[in-house]
């Protein structure tokens, strides 16, 4: 097998990885992280399909420490539904690792940091060079 399709399979893996655990956290398991709205923002697939690091973005989390060790602690029922969701389509269903996407937070820190700037408009240089 060539590079690409590997790639590509392991995309294609990726997006059927996302859907479904989304809808596991939506629907499956919505009560058991108490309001926590948890979105899966990227899932990375392992080469050999058998390692998927999920990513995730947990809204309306109280404490997004304790919410990520709940998850840690319920990682073998979330694989259960996967395998549920995925087992006819799969040979093995992916161990899963689970990580926090701060992305947003990161974002909404220098946007709050540059909005705080005190920037000269950009037409006061151009009067200086004439």
């Amino acid at each position: 097998m060539n590079i690409m399709a590997a790639g590509t399979r392991q995309q294609k893996f990726s997006r059927l990885i996302q859907k479904d655990l989304g809808e596991i956290f939506q629907k499956d398991m919505g009560n058991a992280f108490g309001k926590t709205f948890i979105t899966i923002t990227e899932v990375e697939m392992s080469p050999d399909l058998g390692l998927a690091k999920v990513y995730l973005s947990l809204m309306l989390a109280e404490n997004p420490k304790a919410t990520m060790e709940e998850i840690q602690l319920k990682k073998s029922e979330i694989r259960k539904h996967l395998g549920n969701r995925i087992g006819k389509q799969v040979r093995i269903v992916p161990e899963l690792v689970f990580y926090l996407d701060e992305t947003l937070d990161q974002a909404n820190r220098i946007e709050s940091i540059l909005s705080k700037l005190d920037i000269p408009p950009a037409d006061d240089e151009e009067k200086e060079d004439n």
